[in-house]
């Protein structure tokens, strides 16, 4: 045990004689703790806000019984089913608008409604009186009674004028939900002896089948392990993991370098402690206690700096699920214990797994081996050949997950068979053009230049690879993104066509502002709008009502088309389908579906398929008075309106003040436009900053191998010096080398970036979302990212060429007298 600790106490000499290394590992090990920590906690946080969704008095994870047109459950039934012995328990949902924002209502009886579900228990034992008696009680989040900054005990009113019940804190409800008695849902909702669904509780008795109470009305529901939002965000926070993993990955790079330089440089040492009776193994225990008690304090110092990256980068992610999903995620961290725990393991395994060759090579040399500070370099070499066939075998993995395989993490598998075989093939790809460059020299330092370059590529290949990574997922990304920002105008503009929308707080607000407005001599047209929920194939939908204007004809954004599609639509039955819903069903121009609608299934022929993008569920557009005439019940609130763009300003205020309209409920279509693209810029303001981070530690990893390298180069330098070339102009060539490494590195990572665009484009995409967008390339783009990288390897290089630069005469000199 004392030798232990006296070979622990030397090695760890090493680190007090050089603080650049140590901190050049600490922060190898700090970043990449905190890309994936914090990464991992903006996840975490948002499925536990999922959980309390699923969790909200009957979500996915009850099971409940629902009417099987998708319309509204008579109330009776429950009577029946309840006095059939079913633990069931009514539920009424909608939704209201208080101040212009819209809020889920949900109307639930807590007397039969079970234990077990949502935040029962707190409902049934406490104020249980004061909740179902006038004013009743509305249960809120503390988010959502931020939002209306309100005090508790307040009655907000809703915007057709209804005086709501006094706000009640309910520190588990997720935000934007509120909770009421049902019979005052009903009410505010309109739904006279009407429910949504019944819930079902734990059953301890036997019960009558449900067919022989309610027929084929009712269809049961069972309880799902998985929240809808889960399904339609794990696009989402896959990609998030990738993106941490992938910053993980090249952080380790840093420590890899950090760790073999140690190793190098402690090869004297190493040697005179096994010369002393150090056995190999106890060395590589000591190597090891030492490797781990330095993981473990940058992992907790890491996962500081992942808290506060979470933190920063939450309000973004929460903005970008919001829009995206609809899902609502608080606005602060809540990190469960797990969280910590698994953020030091991660730092003490990525610790472990960069220095397991370093490990290796020490246990296995043999001890005069120990004094040849080059022999794990050259070592290294012998693995060219072997990682160019594990290359081929990456690509040829990526090949058949893109022929074969058919879901979203076969997407991203292509993608990380893809960059793993361009990592691996890149030192062999780096060899051949220096060897180009060699054949081709002519005078001798120019030579020397691209022999000497071949010579480094082993110290220096890992962090070129870190660069090929971190660039091309640059390339990638950033073509993704633009790509969609052309896109998504275009499609903007197609969309929103109207000049104005109007949303009344009601059918008949609405009939009395038609009519207003169709006395205004500078309105041109008056555009009906509305939607319906249902569901087709299991899975909710949207039913877009569109009028018969030459607006939409012009301007809707149609992919494929029958010929006079917008006749056909006029008749009602016909409609158009989104582009994810098409792919999703498997749908063409011709097909047929069966649409479930208020008074039976609705057959609609596909005329045409449109992009939708930014919508979770599918929906199909067909005529708005078929709509009409299908959903009796769907308010008629909306409107778009034509309107001369100069007279635009003065009819909004007209609107507002005539109705008592607010902001929300009149816009101009120049403020949803900007709405909507800050709302698209916010949603890949986590994937620009993450860009950024995995470049940054590409640059770090560059510069700690740089400096790795820096001291055993002397020996190759102070030849060149003793001949006659002055440190000034060594510095220089040692830049250029260094340069010329990196621009081929961005070279190559140009194309591989394009074809990382395109994979995520033609099918992560497709697979995540839906739809599939065009595939365009940015020179302009691709130029600053070029010069990124330079910029970033010329301040990598920057430190050692400066030292090398300013190195005294003597240290040269002492190379000749040092024995190698």
């Amino acid at each position: 045990m004392k030798r232990a600790l006296w070979t622990l106490a030397v090695l760890l000499s090493h680190w007090r004689r050089h603080p650049m290394q140590l901190a050049t590992l600490l922060i190898g090990l700090i970043s990449a703790t905190a890309l994936w920590s914090g990464v991992q906690a903006l996840n975490q946080q948002a499925r536990t806000s999922y959980d309390r969704a699923a969790a909200t008095f009957g979500g996915t994870r009850t099971a409940m019984l629902a009417a099987n047109n998708g319309g509204s459950v008579p109330q009776k039934l429950f009577v029946d089913l309840r006095r059939a012995g079913w633990p069931v328990s009514p539920m009424v949902e909608g939704r209201v608008q208080i101040e212009g924002r819209s809020f889920r209502l949900l109307g639930i009886e807590p007397v039969t409604l079970p234990a077990e579900v949502g935040n029962a228990p707190a409902v049934g034992k406490a104020d249980l009186q004061a909740f179902m008696t006038p004013p009743g009680a509305m249960l809120v989040a503390p988010e959502t009674l931020s939002d209306l900054k309100l005090a508790e005990g307040a009655r907000p009113e809703a915007n057709g004028g209804a005086l709501l019940p006094p706000l009640r804190v309910q520190p588990n409800l997720v935000p934007g939900v509120l909770v009421v008695d049902i019979g005052i849902a009903q009410s505010l909702l309109k739904m006279p002896d009407q429910l949504s669904r019944l819930l079902i509780g734990k059953t301890t008795g036997r019960h009558a089948p449900l067919e022989s109470i309610a027929g084929d009305r009712l269809r049961l529901i069972e309880p799902d392990a998985e929240t809808d939002l889960e399904r339609l965000t794990d696009s989402f926070h896959l990609n998030l993991t990738a993106f941490g993993f992938l910053s993980f990955f090249v952080g380790l790079f840093i420590v890899n370098s950090a760790i073999g330089l140690a190793f190098e440089q402690r090869l004297p040492v190493l040697r005179t402690l096994r010369a002393c009776g150090v056995s190999a193994r106890m060395l590589n225990g000591v190597l090891v206690l030492e490797l781990v008690s330095l993981a473990l304090i940058a992992g907790l110092m890491g996962l500081v700096c992942g808290y506060f990256i979470a933190g920063a980068l939450l309000p973004d992610v929460a903005a970008s699920l919001r829009g995206l999903y609809g899902a609502q995620i608080p606005g602060h961290l809540t990190l469960k214990p797990q969280w910590w725990i698994a953020g030091v393991a991660i730092s003490i395994t990525g610790a472990l797994a960069a220095a397991a060759a370093s490990l290796t090579k020490a246990l296995r040399l043999p001890l005069l081996a120990t004094a040849q500070p080059f022999a794990w370099q050259q070592a290294q070499r012998r693995w060219l050949t072997y990682q160019s066939a594990l290359a081929l075998a990456a690509f040829a993995a990526a090949a058949c997950f893109l022929w074969f395989g058919d879901s979203l993490i076969s997407g991203f598998a292509v993608l990380a068979a893809l960059m793993l075989g361009a990592a691996l093939i890149l030192p062999m790809f780096l060899e051949f053009m220096l060897s180009l460059g060699q054949r081709y020299a002519r005078a001798p330092v120019s030579v020397w230049f691209w022999a000497d370059s071949r010579q480094q590529l082993s110290g220096l290949s890992l962090a070129l690879m870190a660069l090929l990574l971190a660039l091309s997922v640059n390339v990638g990304v950033s073509t993704m993104v633009e790509s969609f920002s052309r896109t998504f105008l275009v499609w903007l503009d197609g969309r929103l066509a109207a000049d104005v929308y109007v949303s009344a707080a009601n059918d008949a607000q609405a009939d009395e502002i038609k009519a207003w407005l169709r006395e205004r001599p500078e309105v041109e047209a008056i555009l009906p709008g509305g939607r319906a929920d249902t569901q087709l194939a299991g899975a909710p939908i949207e039913v877009l009502g569109l009028p018969d204007h030459a607006i939409y004809r012009d301007n809707w954004p149609l992919l494929q088309s029958a010929e006079n599609a917008w006749i056909k639509l006029r008749p009602g039955n016909a409609a158009l389908v989104s582009e994810q819903l098409a792919r999703r069903l498997n749908l063409s121009v011709g097909d047929r579906i069966e649409v479930p609608a208020s008074g039976g299934n609705w057959a609609l022929d596909v005329v045409g398929i449109y992009a939708d993008y930014g919508n979770p569920k599918g929906q199909i557009a067909v005529n708005f008075a078929a709509l009409a005439r299908r959903f009796p019940e769907i308010p008629l609130t909306r409107m778009g309106l034509r309107v001369a763009p100069p007279k635009i300003p003065a009819l909004i205020s007209a609107l507002q003040e005539k109705f008592a309209l607010g902001d929300r409920n009149v816009a101009d279509q120049a403020t949803m436009k900007a709405e909507s693209t800050r709302i698209f810029n916010r949603t890949f303001a986590v994937t620009a900053a993450l860009n950024a981070f995995t470049l940054g530690v590409a640059g770090v990893a560059l510069l700690t191998s740089l400096l790795t390298l820096a001291n055993s180069r002397l020996p190759q330098l102070a030849p060149l010096w003793a001949i006659g070339i002055t440190r000034r102009r060594l510095a220089v060539i040692e830049l250029l080398k260094t340069m010329s490494v990196a621009l081929i590195t961005t070279i190559f990572a140009l194309p591989l970036g394009l074809l990382v665009a395109w994979c995520l484009l033609a099918v992560v995409n497709v697979k995540a979302f839906g739809w599939r967008l065009p595939f365009h390339v940015f020179p302009t783009q691709l130029l600053w990212l070029t010069g990124v990288a330079m910029a970033a390897a010329l301040a990598a290089a920057a430190l050692p060429v400066i030292r090398l630069a300013r190195m005294q005469p003597a240290s040269l000199i002492r190379i000749f007298a040092n024995e190698r």
